[in-house]
């Protein structure tokens, strides 16, 4: 029995698929449906581990960075919010150095 889901990609690659399926006179569903089962045939040897971003201040995860939610960093990667959290650990970092500072006058 077919399940309903949500998926996030890009807008060119939706657009893409979109193209390809409607030129094979397939349902979007059925194109994406072949993809994934040819992705999933193929042999691929392990994927080599992500590395996480460290902070070289205190040498643990940046602030915001909770190890036990990898499956949101990981979702967030091809996100454009990916970025904007980038900027705002950064910031955060910047934020607590100069506090450091401060606190060491």
């Amino acid at each position: 029995m077919a399940q309903r889901t949500t998926i996030r990609m890009k807008g060119e690659l939706l657009s893409a698929a979109k193209r390809r399926a409607a030129e094979q006179g397939r349902t979007l569903t059925d194109f994406i449906e072949e993809a994934v089962r040819a992705a999933l045939a193929r042999s691929h040897p392990p994927a080599k581990r992500a590395e996480v971003i460290v902070s070289k201040e205190t040498g643990g995860a940046f602030p915001g960075i909770d190890l036990n939610r990898t499956g949101e960093l990981i979702g967030m990667l091809d996100d454009e919010k990916w970025f904007e959290l980038e900027a705002r650990l950064k910031e955060e970092a910047k934020l607590a150095k100069e506090k450091e500072r401060q606190g060491a006058k």
